[in-house]
C-alpha cells in the first residue's frame, strides 16, 4: 500500500491554515518533526496521529491511508462508504525529485545508453 500519510499531512495542514511551527506547538513537537513527517523521513507515533485526526476533524483512515469515510442511516441499517482521495493526490503534478525517488533506477539504462553514444 502507497504510504500517502505524508501528502495528506501537508494537504490537511494548509487547509486549515496552520504553518508547521503552529502545528507543532498544538502537537507539542518541534517544528523538524513536522518537516520530517512531511518529507516522508519519519511517521509519528499512534498518540500523535490521533491528535492530528482530532486537529484536522479527519478520520484515521483519511489521515493515514487517503479515505473518507462516510457513514449514514438508512432503512434500518448503517452503511459505510469509503471515498478513496488518491483522484486527488493523483491530479496533484508529481515535482522532479518526487519523480527521482520513485523512479531512480531509470537513470542506470539512460547512462548506458548516454555512455554507448559518446563513446
Amino acid at each position: 500500500m502507497e504510504n500517502l500519510f505524508r501528502q495528506q499531512l501537508v494537504k490537511l495542514r494548509r487547509q486549515k491554515n496552520l504553518s508547521q511551527e503552529q502545528l507543532a506547538s498544538r502537537l507539542f513537537v518541534s517544528r523538524q518533526s513536522i518537516s520530517k513527517w512531511e518529507q516522508g523521513e519519519t511517521t509519528p507515533d499512534l498518540n500523535t496521529l490521533v491528535s492530528l485526526a482530532n486537529i484536522f476533524d479527519v478520520g484515521l483512515d483519511e489521515l493515514v491511508g487517503g479515505e473518507q469515510v462516510e457513514t449514514s442511516m438508512g432503512d434500518d441499517d448503517w452503511r459505510t462508504e469509503r471515498r478513496s482521495t488518491n483522484d486527488e493526490m493523483r491530479r496533484h503534478p508529481m515535482n522532479g525529485w518526487e519523480f527521482l525517488a520513485g523512479y531512480w533506477w531509470l537513470l542506470v539504462p539512460l547512462a548506458a545508453i548516454f555512455s554507448s553514444l559518446f563513446h
